[in-house]
């Protein structure tokens, strides 16, 4: 009876397994969709759900409301609809920390709707955000993220699904230190980064190339994102004698830099230099007068397609004023770009129903090649790196100040500098 029994369960199973196995093959005439990762369902009518992850409160909130209305105007742009459907857009606050990063991320990967992400703004949200989205099969694009190891060769398979339009800050900080050593002459530097991966790595980059071009680095410090008092750091910076102090941080801290460097002994004539993280009118509400005169790597806004004249135009009809940050118009960028991809891979249904597999969207996105986007041409390499990347130099002015806005224009650049070089002897 045992052996009865055992054989008709084991009957049972293999029925039990037959029944899904067939269940899971298409009926003839039904349609079949098939992803390795898995595969989005959206019905006729239904929208298709972008989810953004960016800084939506707290001292670098202007870098996610930057991001946040480009992401908007590339929607505009394609009114409001991709391939019949309404475009959703969701936001999750990323805080700017990798904690944040972390539970947005959780977050959008908890909810099976989320086609593709756009974000982070910061490389410490990245960091561990990143790999969760890939997790549930949801490819990110961030318009932001700088620091290197984003898309380093030895970065991990956990990091397939990530891509970035911005700059990889291997360019930013080679091009800031080239400025202080060919421009402003200088040849003793001191680099002050606050722990994130985004102002550590962008230091690095700078001491590394102020070396190799043939200047001295006096010190490397650091402080603390929430740090008041720069007083200590900077008096330890200035027994070395700088010529110029590079921080690559983020606004508050930033502030606290600019307005107490000129006061510590043996910093009174230093040249400041900062980079993108603070390049926004919040940084000059938290340094004041003492950002008069100083410098800012950042994106070379002058090196813009032709769109992006357009484009400033629609921001201050839907806005009422200037972008506030320097990542708009890649954050366009990556939203025109995840759109591009999704009507790539997409398949309709005869019942109307819409088909977008995972792992054909992270593909698509990977085989982006010379896209006409308004930063400039952008082709994606194997680890996720589409920028077409220009840096240039920025100087604030006492005018600048005064009405609480960025420069427009740069005053130094790669190609600025080349322009002017004579023409080589034949």
């Amino acid at each position: 009876m045992k052996k009865i029994f055992i054989f008709i369960l084991l009957m049972g199973l293999v029925g039990v397994f037959s029944t899904s196995e067939a269940q899971q093959k298409a009926k003839p005439g039904e349609f079949k969709y098939e992803d390795p990762i898995g595969v989005v369902k959206i019905k006729k009518g239904e929208p298709i759900h972008i989810a953004c992850w960016f800084v939506i409160a707290g001292p670098d909130a202007s870098l996610g409301t930057d991001t946040k209305r480009g992401v908007e105007i590339a929607v505009d742009d394609k009114g409001g609809k991709l391939l019949g459907h309404p475009i959703k857009l969701s936001f999750q606050d990323s805080g700017c920390n990798a904690e944040g990063g972390q539970a947005a991320a959780t977050k959008i990967a908890a909810d099976p709707t989320v086609v593709a992400a756009i974000g982070s703004n910061c490389s410490s949200e990245a960091k561990p955000g990143a790999p969760i989205l890939w997790k549930a099969g949801i490819p990110t694009v961030s318009p932001s993220n700088t620091a290197p190891f984003l898309t380093d060769p030895k970065r991990g398979p956990e990091y397939d699904g990530y891509l970035r339009t911005a700059h990889n800050d291997k360019v930013q900080g080679a091009v800031a230190a080239e400025f202080a050593i060919k421009q402003l002459k200088l040849k003793k530097a001191a680099t002050i980064h606050d722990g994130s991966p985004y102002a550590e790595q962008l230091a690095a980059v700078f001491a590394e190339t102020f070396k190799k071009l043939g200047g001295t680095i006096t010190a490397q410090e650091a402080v603390a994102p929430t740090d008041t008092d720069m007083r200590p750091v900077l008096t330890r910076i200035a027994t070395g004698k700088p010529e110029i102090i590079y921080y690559p941080i983020f606004i508050a801290a930033g502030g606290h830099i600019t307005r107490q460097a000129k006061e510590v002994k043996g910093l009174e004539k230093v040249v400041l230099m900062s980079a993108d993280g603070t390049f926004s009118p919040d940084f000059i509400k938290a340094s004041g007068e003492a950002a008069i005169g100083m410098y800012h790597s950042s994106p070379d806004f002058s090196a813009f397609g032709a769109g992006y004249k357009a484009f400033l135009e629609k921001h201050q009809k839907k806005y009422g004023e200037k972008p506030i940050a320097p990542f708009h118009a890649h954050a366009y960028d990556a939203a025109m770009m995840v759109f591009a991809a999704i009507e790539k891979v997409a398949k309709r249904a005869p019942d109307g129903t819409l088909y977008i597999g995972r792992k054909a969207l992270r593909d698509a996105l990977y085989a982006t090649k010379n896209f006409k986007g308004l930063t400039g041409n952008l082709t994606c390499t194997e680890t996720g790196d589409c920028a077409d990347p220009m840096i240039a130099i920025y100087q604030m002015t006492a005018e600048n100040v005064k009405k609480l806005v960025t420069p427009d224009k740069p005053i130094w650049s790669p190609a600025m500098a080349v322009a002017k070089e004579p023409p080589k002897k034949k």
